[in-house]
């Protein structure tokens, strides 16, 4: 069964990105590769708890487990040792990755106080767009009173478009709300 993000893909990302670009082959087309949800835990370097409940939201968010970051090098000023657990990261592919897209697009970014849009600036150049989440509440699986912390996390949209502009057309007819 197809996800609503694949179906509205095929049916009007497709013939719209074809026509828009010029595109001879269908498989020049640009999709959407991966995502990849990075979650910040430097505050919880020596609690071992805390950086277990991050650990479960971002879980519960991106309905698979995590992988958890460790430093590569040690600071002095932040007191972090090389090897510590410093964040977590997940990378969603497949099925998981747009029923992910589809929950942020249409649940989670309406849930953001005078939200306009996401910002058109953060491309890489390289067809890929990051997007930053201050607070992990707006998606709705977690529950706020077992929040112990908000949390922040970034988002990584992977594409495999060339340019900024094909990747935004991409997302844009995905359903990413961009600001005006």
């Amino acid at each position: 069964m197809a996800t609503r993000i694949k179906e509205k893909y095929l049916a009007e990302a497709i013939p719209a990105l074809e026509e828009k670009f010029g595109y001879k082959n269908a498989m020049q087309v640009p999709k959407l590769a991966k995502i990849v949800i990075n979650m910040g835990l430097g505050d919880c370097k020596d609690n071992a708890k805390a950086m277990e409940m991050a650990v479960n939201e971002l879980t519960t968010i991106a309905g698979q487990k995590p992988m958890v970051t460790k430093a590569k090098k040690s600071i002095a000023n932040f007191k972090v040792r090389e090897g510590m657990n410093v964040g977590a990261k997940v990378t969603l592919r497949g099925t998981r990755m747009e029923e992910f897209m589809d929950k942020l697009v249409s649940v989670a970014l309406p849930r953001v106080r005078d939200f306009r849009g996401v910002s058109a600036k953060a491309f890489d150049g390289r067809g890929n767009y990051s997007l930053g989440i201050r607070e992990q509440l707006l998606f709705p699986e977690i529950e706020y009173d077992k929040v112990e912390k908000i949390r922040g996390m970034e988002i990584v949209f992977v594409t495999t478009a060339k340019t900024d502009e094909e990747c935004k057309e991409l997302l844009r007819l995905l359903g990413m709300p961009f600001e005006a």
